[in-house]
C-alpha cells in the first residue's frame, strides 16, 4: 500500500496565524506516519472572491492549482479558524472556487477524508466554526471525521518555533491526524 497523500490547509491568510502553526503540526504528525504531505498556504494563492463571472473568463490559475492538488489527494488535515462563530471568508472562497467543476472532472472535494481543527485565544477554541466547516464539506461531497479536535486558549499552546507545547494537546492533536491517516489509506 503507497503512502497516503495529504494536504494540509488552515483558513487563516494572517502570517502568524495560530491555526496555520496548528495545521503545520498535524503536517508534521502526518509525516512522521509517512503519508506524504503538502501544505498549502492560502495567503500564498491569488485566489479573486468567487464569481461565476470570472469563472466564464477562465478559472484563475491558483484556484486550478488548488483543485488539482485537491483531486490528487487521499485526505485533507483543515484547521478553520473561527470568525463571528463561522469560518473565514478566505477559507470559504477557496472552497468555492476548488468545488467548481470541469466537464468531465471530478469534483475536488468529492470523497475526500477530512480532519477538522481549530483553535483560538477564547475559551471555546473555534469549536463554533467548526460546525460550518463539516455541514459546507459534507454537503459537496467529503468525508468529515466524526471526530475534530477545538484547543482553547491558543495564545499559550504554541513556542516561539510554532511547537505545541502541551505534550496532552500534541497527542490530541496526533491522534485525530493518525485517525485521517488510517481511513484515507484504507480508502484511497
Amino acid at each position: 500500500m503507497s503512502a497516503p497523500k495529504i494536504i494540509a490547509l488552515a483558513g487563516s491568510l494572517r502570517t502568524q496565524s495560530f491555526n496555520q502553526k496548528l495545521i503545520n503540526e498535524a503536517a508534521r504528525f502526518a509525516m512522521q506516519t509517512g503519508a506524504e504531505v503538502e501544505i498549502i498556504t492560502l495567503a500564498e494563492l491569488n485566489l479573486p472572491l468567487f464569481s461565476e463571472d470570472i469563472e466564464a473568463q477562465g478559472t484563475p490559475a491558483d484556484a486550478q492549482l488548488l483543485k488539482d492538488k485537491l483531486r490528487a489527494a487521499d485526505g485533507i488535515l483543515l484547521a478553520s479558524p473561527e470568525y463571528n462563530g463561522s469560518i473565514t471568508a478566505a477559507l470559504k472562497n477557496a472552497i468555492d472556487w476548488a468545488s467548481r467543476t470541469e466537464q468531465g472532472a471530478v469534483p475536488a472535494f468529492r470523497n475526500k477524508v477530512v480532519a477538522l481543527f481549530a483553535t483560538s485565544p477564547g475559551g471555546l477554541g473555534g469549536l463554533r466554526g467548526l460546525n460550518h466547516v463539516r455541514d459546507i464539506l459534507s454537503g459537496i461531497g467529503s468525508l468529515v471525521l466524526a471526530d475534530q479536535l477545538a484547543i482553547p486558549s491558543a495564545f499559550t499552546v504554541f513556542d516561539e518555533d510554532g511547537k505545541i507545547t502541551d505534550p496532552a494537546t500534541a497527542e490530541k492533536v496526533s491522534v485525530l491526524t493518525q485517525q485521517l491517516i488510517s481511513v484515507a489509506s484504507k480508502l484511497s
